[in-house]
């Protein structure tokens, strides 16, 4: 079988980690996901982002979603891995794990180090994505996550790393704009931010966007019909309205998806009840009474 496109197009939804009751990592329940994502019709699975809670995750938890990810997709789709990690070596030994487990192209996080200077997340960068044998980028969310590379350092490291080949940016659809202007459209530049602005980020000519997982079905369906064009791109339009207000609920914050995003998913694809790892925002009966009205509009899942 010929191995997927290895950069990652179009609807590529991050999955959640599920936990028991006793804390321990629900891997039924993570397949349970990866396998009804590739049912509703996207182009990729994305694992050990943010909403994957990979901060919370050991190495051993971080190994076995991976395993768990790429056996449930069975190499049908590619499998865009985030690597976390707080050295390059760290990193690198996961990347070497990712192409091991068939991944299609890795995504690096910054390292959590505060205060970190440009210069040495672009060295840090720079070593890892030089080492990694399947297409490499970077996650560029300073805004969640608190470190970052303007756009004159995302161009220097696209200029010294041939292998530097996607961009995960999470901001604007004007700020993703101007971004693939500079870069000269070198980069597959992907958008997340659980899908807000996709029509914008499309047209600002995103390769995909990196939503969550509760939505991808109907995200799916209005990224194809963008594509189609013409009367097909109108109707794509009219239900990313009728889904825009369930984003703009959820995005509110990181917490905020996390709460009740996989909350949503789960009751959408018939999880079991949902138990946090701390610390997590707990749900409260109004949250849960304006996500049930904003998911009313959704449509069965596939």
């Amino acid at each position: 079988m010929p191995r997927p496109n290895p950069l990652p197009h179009g609807i590529v939804p991050m999955q959640y980690a599920f936990f028991r009751a006793d804390g321990t990592l629900d891997l039924s329940a993570f397949r349970q996901q990866v396998e009804a994502c590739v049912r509703a019709g996207v182009q990729g699975i994305a694992i050990l982002g943010l909403a994957t809670e990979v901060s919370k995750l050991t190495r051993e938890e971080r190994s076995a979603l991976l395993a768990a990810a790429s056996a449930a997709i069975g190499g049908h789709l590619p499998l865009c891995v985030t690597v976390f990690g707080q050295t390059p070596e760290e990193q690198i030994e996961f990347v070497r794990e990712a192409e091991r487990a068939r991944a299609a192209s890795v995504v690096l996080q910054p390292p959590r180090t505060p205060g970190i200077e440009e210069a040495a997340l672009l060295r840090f960068f720079g070593r890892v994505i030089d080492a990694a044998g399947i297409p490499a980028g970077i996650q560029n969310a300073p805004e969640y996550i608190g470190i970052g590379l303007g756009i004159e350092s995302i161009e220097a490291l696209r200029r010294n790393h041939s292998n530097f080949r996607i961009l995960k940016g999470e901001g604007s659809a004007m700020l993703i704009r101007r971004t693939i202007e500079q870069t000269g459209g070198t980069l597959a530049v992907l958008n997340g931010r659980a899908g807000l602005e996709l029509p914008d980020n499309f047209r600002a000519g995103c390769r995909g966007m990196i939503p969550g997982a509760e939505s991808c079905d109907v995200l799916a369906s209005v990224w194809s019909g963008l594509q189609a064009g013409g009367r097909a791109a109108e109707e794509a339009e009219a239900r990313y309205r009728e889904v825009l207000p369930l984003l703009t609920f959820l995005m509110q914050s990181m917490d905020q998806i996390l709460c009740y995003g996989k909350r949503l998913l789960a009751k959408r694809i018939g999880l079991d009840e949902v138990h946090d790892r701390a610390p997590a925002q707990a749900p409260n009966a109004y949250g849960l009474a304006c996500l049930d009205r904003h998911a009313a509009r959704l449509p069965a899942w596939p």
